[in-house]
């Protein structure tokens, strides 16, 4: 016997609207059927009245006075006329009220009276005239009960709002504001993020990866005495990729995944940030084995005590000890694992951080060359590119790019293509993209007069000069004096990726900062404020070899940087006013040295400076190729491949671009 393979059909889900639509069309259908709607009353004219009033058709007249109109009812011998055939028809619905046969408007109320009662004299008509008031009870008792059933729906409707809707879930609202926020992620319809879509961060997906795998397999792990870990830290700078990673695991691991913000613990009643972790985890144990996620941690995470002058109750401190007693308390909460993330790891309180609640602190780093090839990889998937696109090329442009940084400059570089209708994107398109998310948009139309354009291209090639002839300054991709976000010109290098720092490169990396102030002293005699972030960029630096790195002789091998961030509130130095003094004339005499040093580099090749700066006014912009026929090439020009073997300078090509010395 064949099988009915037919699905069957679903039946509508019963509503209580529906009751409300019939009430009301009961309701109008009696109004409609209660009065004239559907009888036979015709309406008519006064002086179609007067004449049917003198040929002695009409029995009865009522006026009614409070709406100005008049009922007709005609005789019996006036319904057997032709002339009144249309009223003398039975009405559709039977009723047991006596209908007029026609009904009129009439204006004054004496001149129609007055008109009636002389015809009636005229004619001795025997016709019965009547005053009435008419009134509806249908329109009466709604107007009554209207203003109730108003007030009646408002109430309902607010308190299903204030519920969480008619489906009484969490919501977030009144009656449930102690209820998690959390969203509990299906992998089979919520998330379809995997590993395989997170390019680089080897080290953090081990880690994660292994989380998971206990989860799936918790006797590979027990067997041996190991307890699955309380929680994971993921840990680095905006961008890098921990809240993709946390999406790859829930759509990983095949258990329930509970995510949400620091910020939804945050409410402005008391008691409710605690009230809502305390259900977070009772609903994560409920289907446990369960992961949890807290995205931006530092939000209810921060160190206690700090900032509580009044000495009031703190509800941030409240939702972090409840979160604390959550994570390792007298009740402990069996396979639940609680990821977190955050950029912030210095301000977040001790108590959390210690082992037992989380148990594995996840650093995710920028990415390095290699790691910056695979997320190309990974976002240049759905963008049609030109088959002669090298990847390792666009890894070298972007040092210092973040996983972000770089799906930014793919989405951008697309945009640029469609701009221009290409079919595809091409290595140009990228290296512009670059330009416009690192120094802004281009704006060749700002109005710059002439000897404030040759001012701008002789700061620029002081730049240029000065980095070329140092060997620790990073190498020179461009310069250009088109005006770009906020800057009226900009000088473009590709710095090495380096993970020490001597003082012989921060050195350099000043004096060819400084290029740009000292070109328009060497050769104009003046200076400008267009030196302000290269100034901001210089002093930053000397402070921080002075306080920080320890790399200044009279201040010694002492820092006064706190990693833990214990002191970002403080209002006090952590040295005396004899110290800040020597402190800000170092400072001072580093900056001062490396300007005059770059003062002296500039006289030393004044005559190149000039033809860079008038090459430069020609072209607005100039590359690598018309330094190295003006300077020739550096002769301590280094470049490093992906394995950190130093490549032949010869084998470079000159147009390989572009990233601005921050």
């Amino acid at each position: 016997m064949a099988k009915d393979n037919k699905t069957p059909q679903k039946k509508p889900r019963f509503s209580a609207w529906w009751i409300y639509g019939l009430i009301a069309v009961l309701l109008i259908g009696f109004q409609f059927i209660g009065g004239e709607g559907l009888s036979t009353t015709k309406k008519t004219t006064t002086s179609e009245l007067q004449e049917y009033l003198r040929n002695g058709d009409i029995q009865k007249i009522i006026i009614i006075t409070n709406t100005n109109q008049a009922k007709v009812y005609l005789t019996e011998e006036a319904l057997q006329k032709d002339v009144h055939k249309d009223v003398s028809e039975k009405p559709l619905f039977p009723t047991t009220s006596t209908l007029p046969q026609y009904v009129l408007d009439y204006g004054d109320l004496q001149l129609f009276q007055s008109d009636i009662s002389e015809i009636k004299k005229e004619n001795s008509l025997d016709t019965i005239v009547e005053f009435d008031k008419e009134s509806n009870v249908f329109m009466e008792l709604l107007l009554t009960i209207l203003p109730f059933v108003l007030i009646i729906g408002i109430w309902i409707y607010l308190m299903r709002r204030m519920s969480g809707g008619a489906g009484g879930g969490a919501g977030g609202q009144i009656f449930n504001i102690g209820k998690s926020k959390a969203k509990l992620f299906d992998e089979k319809t919520d998330t379809r993020t995997s590993f395989q879509d997170v390019a680089g961060l080897e080290g953090a997906k081990e880690e994660v990866e292994e989380i998971v795998e206990f989860l799936k397999h918790p006797d590979k792990y027990t067997s041996l005495g190991g307890k699955i870990p309380k929680g994971a830290l993921l840990v680095g700078p905006p961008g890098t990729g921990k809240t993709l990673l946390a999406k790859a695991v829930a759509g990983e691991a095949k258990v329930p995944f509970f995510s949400l913000s620091g910020s939804d613990f945050v409410e402005m009643f008391v008691g409710v940030g605690a009230s809502r972790v305390r259900d977070l985890f009772k609903q994560a144990k409920d289907k446990s084995p369960s992961i949890i996620f807290i995205d931006e941690i530092d939000a209810i995470g921060r160190a206690r005590g700090k900032n509580n002058i009044t000495g009031s109750n703190d509800e941030r401190e409240n939702t972090l000890n409840q979160l604390l007693t959550e994570m390792d308390g007298f009740g402990t909460n069996t396979n639940v694992i609680v990821l977190a993330a955050t950029n912030r790891a210095d301000v977040l309180d001790k108590a959390l951080m210690r082992a037992g609640r989380f148990d594995r602190q996840i650093y995710v780093d920028l990415p390095d060359i290699r790691e910056r090839k695979e997320i190309f990889e990974v976002h240049l998937r759905p963008i049609k590119t030109s088959e002669t696109l090298d990847l390792d090329f666009l890894a070298r442009q972007t040092p210092g790019f973040s996983g972000a940084d770089i799906a930014n400059v793919c989405n951008e570089a697309a945009l640029i293509a469609a701009r221009k209708e290409k079919k595809a994107v091409n290595k140009q398109d990228f290296l512009d993209a670059v330009d416009r998310i690192v120094g802004g948009l281009e704006k060749k139309n700002k109005i710059i007069t002439p000897e404030e354009k040759r001012t701008i291209a002789y700061h620029e090639a002081g730049h240029a000069t000065v980095s070329w002839m140092l060997e620790h300054a990073a190498p020179l991709v461009k310069v250009t004096i088109v005006p770009r976000g906020q800057s009226l010109g900009s000088a473009w290098y590709l710095p090495e990726e380096r993970l020490i720092v001597r003082p012989e490169q921060m050195q350099d990396e000043m004096c060819a900062t400084l290029g740009g102030r000292a070109a328009e002293k060497v050769i104009f005699n003046k200076i400008s404020t267009g030196a302000l972030s290269d100034l901001e960029k210089v002093t930053k630096q000397a402070r921080a070899m002075v306080t920080i790195y320890g790399m200044n002789d009279e201040i010694g091998n002492l820092t006064y940087y706190d990693s833990s961030g214990q002191n970002e509130y403080g209002f006090t130095k952590p040295y005396s006013e004899q110290t800040a003094q020597k402190i800000d004339e170092e400072i001072s005499k580093i900056v001062e040295e490396q300007y005059h040093r770059a003062i002296a580099v500039l006289n030393e090749h004044k005559d190149k400076l000039t033809e860079l700066a008038e090459r430069l006014l020609e072209k607005e912009v100039i590359f690598k190729e018309d330094l190295e026929k003006i300077f020739g090439r550096r002769p301590f020009e280094k470049q490093f491949d992906q394995k950190g073997q130093e490549i032949p300078s010869d084998t470079l090509t000159p147009e390989e671009t572009t990233e601005e010395n921050k």
